[in-house]
């Protein structure tokens, strides 16, 4: 039996012997260059990505990275890139991935950017993964699974400081001073979580359908701490909610209890009144979308926002 590992960006195939269960390891055929991929039942890739394993020596997690180069990498070698990370990479980066290709087919309409995804912890299931790592405190919604633990959030911003942005930045041309945030739902709550502790940690954040609900809007504290601490705000932050994410009793199209339409608008007005010199902000409500269907539209929407092209 053959079974595949990507490491490094490279399919590997190991040869399970049944009977001692040690393993051999043998090169899978390589990809053709014009891009067609392997046949005969193997998984389909996403060419030209790159897989890198990224621990965390401190929780001892297993992490991955998903890397895009873009496509004037390997011709301009003294370019440097702006870099875009990406929470819930397993379906986050290659639909970013392929919206960022598909918006410069007629032309340039978004710069081009190293992409990056943050995958879930091995071992773990996305969601349990996510409730841990993208959250603030331990007080998780009603209904949680028994066993699930949430509050990690603090832990996995200092995993995305102190080991993701030093790998991909000692690795690849990336821009330092141009790092952006992605993040939907619980993403976004970690990306709001890093604007109001950390801001500088990157220069932009798009944040998606922001689960400010979490734990008594617990968010809008760290708003109010930021704020009696600091003068100014330097980010560019998108923030974008779908219009059935508010509540609206008898339409089955609207939340049942959670207004988010409602706490995104508050949290625009909060930083409105701020007058923050250094802050940029555009919140949009997204027709026709609900909490699932608007996550394609605002990435683009957000990549428009945070990496126009260059005039």
């Amino acid at each position: 039996m053959k079974q595949f590992l990507i490491v490094g960006g490279a399919l590997l195939a190991f040869s399970m012997a049944a009977c001692s269960g040690s393993a051999q390891p043998e090169k899978a055929p390589a990809a053709s260059a014009n891009g067609a991929q392997r046949g005969n039942g193997l998984p389909y890739e996403v060419l030209g990505t790159e897989v890198w394993d990224v621990p965390d020596p401190v929780s001892g997690r297993a992490y991955q990275l998903f890397v895009n180069l873009p496509p004037s990498y390997g011709e301009e070698p003294g370019r440097r890139y702006p870099v875009l990370y990406v929470t819930d990479a397993d379906y986050a980066f290659p639909l970013v991935r392929q919206i960022g290709r598909r918006l410069n087919v007629e032309g340039p309409r978004v710069e081009e950017f190293i992409l990056v995804g943050l995958s879930y912890a091995k071992g773990d299931g996305g969601m349990t993964s996510r409730r841990r790592d993208y959250t603030p405190t331990a007080n998780g919604p009603a209904g949680s699974p028994p066993g699930d633990v949430h509050g990690g959030g603090a832990a996995y911003q200092a995993y995305i400081r102190e080991q993701v942005k030093p790998f991909v930045e000692s690795r690849f041309r990336a821009d330092p001073g141009r790092s952006l945030f992605l993040g939907h739902s619980y993403g976004s709550l970690l990306g709001a979580q890093i604007l109001f502790t950390e801001p500088k940690m990157f220069s932009g954040y798009i944040l998606g359908s922001p689960s400010l609900w979490f734990d008594k809007r617990h968010a809008f504290g760290w708003e109010e701490a930021y704020a009696r601490a600091h003068k100014d705000l330097p980010a560019h932050v998108y923030m974008y909610v779908g219009e059935y994410e508010a509540v609206k009793e008898g339409d089955p199209r609207y939340n049942r209890r959670t207004d988010m339409v409602a706490d995104n608008r508050a949290l625009e007005r909060r930083l409105k009144a701020r007058n923050y010199p250094g802050l940029v902000l555009k919140s949009e409500v997204l027709n026709d979308e609900d909490h699932v269907t608007v996550a394609p539209r605002g990435f683009t929407h957000g990549l428009l926002e945070l990496l126009p092209a260059q005039k």
